[in-house]
């Protein structure tokens, strides 16, 4: 070997390259990529990550969470044997931080826990995996619910959000099931029958012989064999609802999903029809904080308004002095409920055309009560209609920037799940948005 090349890590001049250049006639000098030259690059995670990186945002604002009910359910500890834990604080950073950049996937999550830079400098070299973090997504619902109510809170104290105005709006979000797994009651009776019969044959092959060298994936099997079976019961249990729903003659033809019994097929956005959940958000107008959250499994918007007015004012002891919602949520029944003088709320909501062309929608009818009235004139104003325009302002946006995050399609399946995963992308946004008001504060009133 030429002890003068020893050293030298120049690359080779690309094959294709012409030997001489349009100046000067000499042969061209690049400097080419040369990854095979061992080098030691000695840095700290922390000096990898620019200081304004929004990770470090979202590991700020974990660190100053409350984990304590979380801290209590953890079975590992000093003295007794078995494997540590991994910290719930990274957990959470790392599903709000995914959430934010739009990763709904926990095998997506992990291979970006390896191989990318700020999931790397969350975990800090505490290594994860898939199961630990999709079981973390989804089994802590009642700590994520008390955290919007805590977070918005904080935001009331500060005096950055005030509740006063608040817009809610609902969305269609494709369930986790196909339209191929919705059955009539006969085939669910036949499912069911055939799930029992498998998991009985399954019961008796471990008992037979337990020491089989393959009984751990009998054991799965027979696992997964009783979790179908249990998801067709709940079909049945779901039909029964959905027939009672639909008209007499209709009644037979009701179906039930054997993936995701709770999940109901609607009318989506782009016009066409499938397994959906409708999520339902409230936001401040002011500040676009999401401040209510819901998800049912019904495709129309009618009778949620009350519910939502009622979960605000148990979260915060305030209910909200103004509603806007758009026309599907205009139901009578609701806006006499929050309406004085049995609430305290005045809605805004586009009252329906009359199917009496001569009649004008806005005129109060004779069998209007007096709050129904007050709604119909209020709504004929310029300054209500001026009112009303925030509302796609602000719902609507936020809506946007959720579908934007990759909000279209939820990873698991049942109602409790779903609602969990609702909670994610409103703690995500709230994130960022009390970021950006916090922001906006002089420095001089901190």
């Amino acid at each position: 070997m030429d002890p003068k090349r020893l050293f030298d890590t120049q690359q080779e001049r690309p094959p294709d390259q012409a030997d001489t250049s349009p100046i000067g006639g000499g042969r061209v000098r690049l400097r080419c990529a040369n990854r095979r030259q061992v080098a030691f690059r000695a840095s700290a995670l922390d000096d990898l990550l620019p200081d304004d990186h929004r990770a470090r945002l979202v590991w700020a604002y974990v660190e100053g969470l409350d984990f304590a009910p979380l801290y209590e359910q953890i079975q590992a500890v000093e003295g007794y044997a078995g494997r540590p834990a991994a910290d719930p604080r990274i957990l959470m950073a790392l599903w709000l931080y995914a959430t934010l950049e739009g990763v709904g996937s926990a095998r997506a999550l992990a291979r970006l826990c390896e191989d990318h830079v700020a999931y790397q400098w969350i975990c800090g070299d505490v290594s994860m995996n898939y199961h630990t973090l999709a079981d973390f997504r989804t089994a802590h619902g009642e700590f994520l619910d008390r955290l919007l109510t805590e977070s918005v809170a904080t935001l009331m104290h500060e005096g950055l959000v005030d509740i006063e105005r608040v817009a809610q709006d609902g969305m269609r979000v494709r369930a986790s099931a196909g339209a191929a797994s919705f059955r009539r009651e006969p085939t669910l009776e036949q499912c069911l029958a055939e799930a029992e019969t498998q998991v009985r044959k399954l019961r008796e092959e471990l008992e037979n012989d337990p020491a089989a060298g393959n009984a751990r994936q009998k054991a799965a099997r027979e696992r997964a064999t009783r979790e179908r079976k249990e998801r067709v019961q709940k079909a049945l249990a779901e039909l029964q609802k959905i027939r009672a729903k639909k008209k007499l003659k209709d009644r037979d033809k009701a179906r039930a999903s054997t993936t995701d019994p709770e999940a109901r097929v609607m009318k989506m956005a782009d016009g066409g029809y499938r397994p959906a959940y409708n999520v339902e958000f409230a936001t401040d107008t002011k500040t676009q904080v999401i401040v209510g959250v819901d998800t049912i499994n019904t495709g129309s918007d009618q009778g949620q308004m009350s519910p939502m007015v009622e979960q605000i004012e148990r979260r915060y002891d305030k209910s909200p002095k103004e509603m806007l919602v758009d026309g599907g949520f205009a139901k009578k029944e609701d806006i006499e409920k929050v309406s004085a003088p049995e609430g305290n709320t005045t809605v805004y909501a586009p009252v329906q055309k009359s199917k009496d062309p001569n009649r004008e929608a806005h005129t109060p009818r004779a069998d209007d009560t007096r709050v129904i009235a007050e709604w119909r004139r209020r709504m004929a104003t310029d300054e209500a209609k001026e009112i009303y325009k925030e509302r796609a302002a602000t719902a609507e946006c936020v809506n946007a920037i959720a579908r934007n995050r990759g909000f279209r399609q939820f990873p698991v399946r049942g109602s409790p799940k779903v609602r969990v995963i609702t909670l994610w992308y409103a703690l995500a946004h709230n994130l960022m948005r009390a970021v950006a008001l916090r922001a906006e504060v002089p420095a001089e009133a901190c």
